[in-house]
């Protein structure tokens, strides 16, 4: 029998839920601000924006916000933003996500105890940078084997690794793994979210038995994309969209199975809609 599967964990993770409740609950305020885009999902933003939430990227645009309020979305920042927004005497709403604040005060306290530390993670995406302003010396961020093959330290060095949240789990597994091999005094803290692990499992299991499988979330979504990548390893015919409107429907044609699933910053609306004409389309199926 043909079908349509939904992944139980497609989106908003807690973090982010938590993160767009904030920016919501704060739109009657003057001169709103979210420090960089509250998610990474244009539609989102661009709703927030028409509600008259500005974005502002970095310190430099900061400097020219003189009064309002400033959230500091779920990716987190470094604690110079923190800084610089109270320098300023603007109003602070912290809507960081609680698991990276946790990664915060492990490299701050890890740091300060004279551990270099290690960041497996991307590190131009916002969590990581966040997360490197938390170190009191300079931090290396780990993303591929061959940077975990070519760290320049000496056996014996004292060494924490931390992880980006939303990290490939088995990318993360086989980077430490060389690591540990290393001969370093090293403490691992696994600091992958649960959620995005339960993620990343049950998408792979889903594209497993999927002809076709549709991931759907912003193209700036870092743990989107890792869905992305993880689902195309398991099933050749997947599809990365933003919206029901990117989807090329002639594509899943011949599929008995379709799975969807998507990204931690997806709103529900959007992923109800693809479902719904996904089945529409294949099984005169609308609910």
């Amino acid at each position: 029998m043909s079908e349509v599967i939904l992944a139980k964990s497609a989106g908003f993770c807690f973090g982010v839920h938590r993160a767009v409740d904030t920016d919501y609950d704060n739109v009657n305020k003057e001169n709103i601000y979210t420090y960089g885009p509250i998610i990474h999902n244009e539609e989102v933003v661009k709703d927030l924006e028409s509600k008259g939430v500005n974005v502002v990227n970095g310190v430099e645009e900061l400097a020219t916000v003189n009064e309002g309020t400033v959230v500091i979305r779920s990716h987190g920042v470094s604690k110079s933003v923190y800084d610089a927004v109270k320098d300023k005497g603007l109003e602070l709403v912290d809507a960081t996500c609680p698991f990276v604040l946790k990664i915060h005060r492990i490299v701050e306290e890890e740091s300060k105890k004279g551990k270099q530390i290690i960041i497996i993670g991307n590190e131009k995406h916002p969590e990581v940078e966040g997360i490197m302003g938390w170190s009191v010396s300079p931090v290396i961020v780990v993303d591929s084997v061959e940077k975990a093959e070519n760290l320049p330290f000496e056996e014996g060095k004292e060494v924490c690794v931390v992880s980006q949240t939303t990290f490939n789990y088995k990318k993360f597994q086989d980077l430490v793994e060389i690591i540990s091999k290393k001969g370093y005094n090293i403490i691992i803290r696994n600091t992958i979210c649960n959620a995005t692990e339960e993620r990343q499992t049950e998408a792979r299991e889903l594209a497993r038995r999927a002809d076709a499988m549709i991931v759907i979330g912003g193209s700036s979504s870092s743990n989107t994309r890792k869905l992305y990548e993880i689902c195309k390893n398991e099933c050749d015919n997947t599809s990365y969209i933003q919206t029901l409107n990117d989807l090329d429907m002639e594509s899943l044609k011949g599929s008995d199975c379709i799975g969807i699933t998507a990204g931690a910053s997806t709103p529900n609306n959007i992923i109800e809609e693809v479902y719904t004409n996904v089945r529409a389309e294949f099984y005169g199926d609308v609910r």
